[in-house]
């Protein structure tokens, strides 16, 4: 059977691979080369097979050449793409920086206006008292002066009387003789009548003053309204961004305003509430409003106060980039925020508080946390050096270290967390509500 299928397969191969015979002439001989139907397949064979190899090899390279020179290309465009957007993300940052400059501008500025609004309200309310005072001065003697009118009248009348009535005069006047008699009555009349006249005038003059007071007091009044409706224009500019600040970073305003209170005794002076009445009379309409402006004012400070102690400022002050926000990050969360710039970049307290740590710590590396008011703390980690120790007080603003590697670190940058009651959150939340006011 085997003998069978060689023959047949040797038939076949003989059909498209005839036996062959290559002649090999010399001078004295003559040889040759038989090559077989099974020969001449393997040849065939082993030369596509070459010719395969070296088809698909050059193709191979060349795709992988094509390829390489895509992807170092799109790798080019995805580069400008990315550095086009950091340029986008650090011209965003300056502009917000300048908006934040510019508004802690108007608000220095609004503070200022606010504080000589107030001493104008304080000498404007100071000269309508007086001018109360002096009208009612007016109108005492001008009732005085009325009642010594009504009395001269009186004499007149009687004076009068008494020439009619011989009997009545002669009792009068006893024994002085007739001529003395009447001029002695010329003269009382002539005295009673010039007495009238320069009472009637000062009771004019009174009038006339009392009435120049009066517009006077008009004119104050409504100057007062201006002021005051100025200033309750500027205390609810003032305000309301400090309090959508504080709300955006999930905190609760009432309670925050009465924490920073009982803390804080720098109540007096200029807010210390208005009261134009000793005799404990109800105050009037514009000692309530200023009341109400000087409560306005207080908030604005209890506000001012907070801001101060919870992180709502950015801890790097130097050009950097963002590398990495908080959330899930290569299956693990990430706790904070990654701010990326060259070695040695100063790093800021974004609060005030007490350093509660400055030492290297497992994959932190060189970590500094600091406690806040309001339950909040922070932390500064990967860092090349550290400016301050442990139970120090810091302020907003005071540079605490420099940025470098350290830790757990793949680069130079800064791992920043916010923690209330020991939880992360996002440090975003308060940089992103401070945006519009610091």
């Amino acid at each position: 059977m085997r003998t069978r299928l060689a023959i047949r397969l040797h038939i076949l191969l003989e059909r498209h691979f005839p036996e062959r015979r290559v002649f090999l002439r010399s001078d004295t001989d003559t040889r040759f080369i038989r090559l077989r139907p099974a020969t001449q397949l393997i040849a065939c064979s082993g030369a596509a097979a070459i010719v395969a190899w070296a088809i698909i090899a050059t193709s191979v390279l060349v795709m992988d050449s094509i390829g390489s020179g895509n992807f170092r290309e799109q790798a080019k465009r995805d580069l400008q793409t990315y550095e086009m957007r950091l340029n986008a993300l650090s011209s965003e940052r300056d502009k917000r920086a300048e908006e934040a400059i510019a508004a802690q501008e108007r608000f220095s500025s609004a503070l200022e206006q606010i504080s000589a609004m107030q001493s104008e309200l304080l000498a404007s309310e100071i000269r309508r008292h007086e001018l109360e005072t002096g009208i009612e001065v007016i109108q005492t003697t001008l009732r005085r002066t009325m009642t010594e009118r009504e009395i001269a009248r009186s004499e007149v009348s009687q004076l009068a009387l008494s020439l009619k009535s011989d009997g009545t005069l002669e009792d009068k006047i006893g024994t002085i003789p007739g001529d003395a008699t009447v001029d002695f009555l010329a003269e009382a009349l002539q005295d009673a009548a010039a007495e009238r006249d320069l009472t009637i005038a000062n009771a004019q003059a009174a009038l006339v003053q009392a009435d120049e007071m009066a517009h006077e007091l008009r004119l104050l009044q409504e100057q007062n309204d201006q002021i005051f409706s100025q200033l309750e224009d500027a205390m609810a500019i003032s305000v309301e961004p400090l309090d959508k600040m504080f709300r955006a970073a999930g905190l609760d305003t009432d309670s925050l305003l009465n924490t920073v209170r009982q803390g804080y005794s720098g109540q007096g002076g200029p807010l210390t509430p208005l009261s134009f009445s000793t005799k404990g009379a109800a105050p009037s309409p514009d000692a309530e409003r200023a009341n109400r402006i000087l409560d306005r004012m207080d908030e604005i400070n209890l506000y001012r106060i907070a801001a101060q102690k919870a992180p709502f400022a950015l801890p790097v002050k130097n050009a950097f980039r963002y590398t990495s926000g908080y959330g899930m990050r290569w299956g693990r969360m990430h706790s904070g925020t990654d701010f990326a710039a060259p070695q040695g970049t100063p790093i800021y307290a974004t609060a005030d508080g007490v350093v509660t740590h400055a030492e290297w710590l497992a994959g932190y590396g060189r970590l500094i946390k600091i406690r806040h008011a309001f339950g909040i703390e922070t932390r500064y980690a990967h860092l090349s050096q550290i400016r301050v120790k442990p139970g120090q007080r810091v302020s907003r603003g005071e540079r605490i270290g420099d940025m470098g590697n350290s830790g757990r670190s793949t680069g130079t940058h800064l791992h920043y967390e916010v923690r209330v009651g020991d939880k992360p959150v996002n440090p975003m939340i308060y940089i992103k509500a401070a945006n519009n006011v610091f």
